[in-house]
């Protein structure tokens, strides 16, 4: 049995109920064959592939906090310090009640190779807890906050493992999360991202996975003779980056005609408004459906599959596993030329091949929604440095290290002979950086 199989087969026997997690590390090796296999005994001697998939700390934790009617409830909370070869962990934490340790764990172990590919200073890791904060009042998502933060701020810090937001995560409960760490410890430090701006936050940050997407997509498309302009898109969900990634779409003269959202997808073909989104998401927080109660034209398709309408490029950006086999052979048979990860792992392994054997364009998460911890490591700079860079200024540094992880894919991509795999590409470079430093450190 080669290499890579053995410790395929390892990772099965050690962790027969982690599917998410097992499902990454095989998307990964597999593109990892034709590097491995190549010098198979160096990396077993070092046992490169062991360490990788091997996180440098796992932590589990109880969450006890008060609801609005005086009970104690109890979540479990979860941190994965995954690699620290390039500098200190950096991923996010999610809030969502399917959280569990292997969510968590394929999370960290993706973030190890994204982060690597931004030419940044960061490691690998991803938090969380089975705790949603949907329907809960502001005063109870703060008890939560506070509660969690208390188990976690004993391993985190700005030289340690700085986390940010997720699903379920966002300014509301980054400052709550905040305000107890600065409670706790009397520092008012950079130990996490995604902040308001008035106490260290970044402008452009709630912009960036959509932005950094939409600049790496672009590329994508201007490298295989093909651009944004009078195409049709779909983007799936309607949080953040759903919304500056269709932001950036119009901008760089495509039309979104489709968005969703865990209860359905709204189809308008002269274009999503997105003002109306930004209205319902960011202020009401209500649920997609509505849009259609403005905008009579519209149609709202309740518990549909987003793939089903007909478009040129395609964007996940809800949730994992989120674009399956038929939703593949949908968007193939209906013309769309290119498909690319807004979120972590959207797309399963049988429909990423489905699309690249049909000559789909395909551009992985770990490559394409990078934008995200890119800026967050861009305000761990400005904290470090007690700066605040303009909108423009973190948006051009965004825009350059999106080009440069297209460019570092496509060049790993040609060089092992097989263009346009961004798949191959990105999995190649990234790897190629975190293991380089991990020899350099020794055991």
């Amino acid at each position: 049995m080669n290499y890579i199989n053995e410790v395929l087969e390892l990772v099965k026997l050690k962790y027969p109920a982690e599917l998410e997690f097992r499902q990454a590390v095989t998307e990964v090796f597999a593109s990892l064959r034709v590097v491995i296999e190549a010098d198979e005994d160096s990396y077993r001697r070092d046992a490169i592939l062991e360490r990788l998939v091997a996180p440098d700390r796992q932590i589990a934790f109880r969450v006890n906090w008060v609801d609005d009617r005086g009970f104690i409830q109890v979540n479990n909370g979860y941190r994965v310090q995954f690699n620290n070869a390039l500098g200190p962990y950096k991923g996010g934490i999610r809030f969502r009640d399917n959280v569990n340790l292997s969510i968590i764990k394929f999370l960290g172990f993706e973030q190890t190779f994204k982060n690597a590919l931004t030419g940044l200073p960061i490691g690998g890791g991803k938090g969380g807890a089975d705790f949603d904060p949907k329907g809960k009042s502001d005063r109870e998502v703060m008890a939560f906050c506070q509660a969690f933060m208390t188990e976690l701020s004993r391993y985190i810090g700005a030289d340690i493992d700085v986390p940010a937001g997720d699903i379920g995560v966002g300014a509301r409960e980054v400052g709550y999360m905040y305000g107890q760490y600065k409670r706790m410890t009397s520092e008012f430090t950079g130990v996490l991202t995604g902040k308001g701006i008035p106490y260290g936050g970044s402008l452009a940050r709630k912009e960036a996975t959509g932005y950094g997407l939409l600049y790496f997509t672009d590329a994508m498309l201007r490298a295989n003779g093909l651009s944004f302009v009078d195409q049709k898109v779909s983007i799936s969900g309607s949080g953040n980056v759903a919304i500056y990634a269709a932001e950036k779409a119009y901008e760089l003269g495509a039309t979104v005609v489709a968005m969703s959202d865990s209860g359905g997808y709204v189809y308008d073909k002269t274009g999503i408004d997105l003002a109306l989104i930004k209205e319902l998401k960011e202020v009401k927080r209500a649920r997609i459906s509505e849009y259609v109660d403005v905008k009579s034209d519209a149609q709202y398709v309740a518990g549909g599959s987003i793939w089903e309408v007909k478009v040129h490029v395609a964007l996940p950006c809800a949730t994992q596993n989120e674009l399956q086999i038929e939703d593949a052979k949908a968007l193939v048979a209906n013309g769309c030329f290119a498909v690319a990860e807004g979120a972590n792992m959207p797309t399963t392994m049988d429909a990423t091949h489905y699309l690249q054997e049909n000559g789909v364009l395909f551009a992985p998460g770990k490559a394409s929604n990078a934008g995200g911890v890119a800026t967050s490591q861009l305000e761990m700079a400005q904290n470090s440095a007690r700066l605040s860079w303009t909108f423009e200024e973190v948006d051009a540094k965004l825009k350059e290290i999106m080009n440069n992880i297209f460019k570092q894919a496509h060049e790993a991509a040609k060089r092992y002979n097989k263009p346009a795999d961004y798949v191959l590409g990105a999995n190649i470079a990234s790897f190629e950086k975190v293991v380089d430093v991990m020899r350099l450190h020794g055991v």
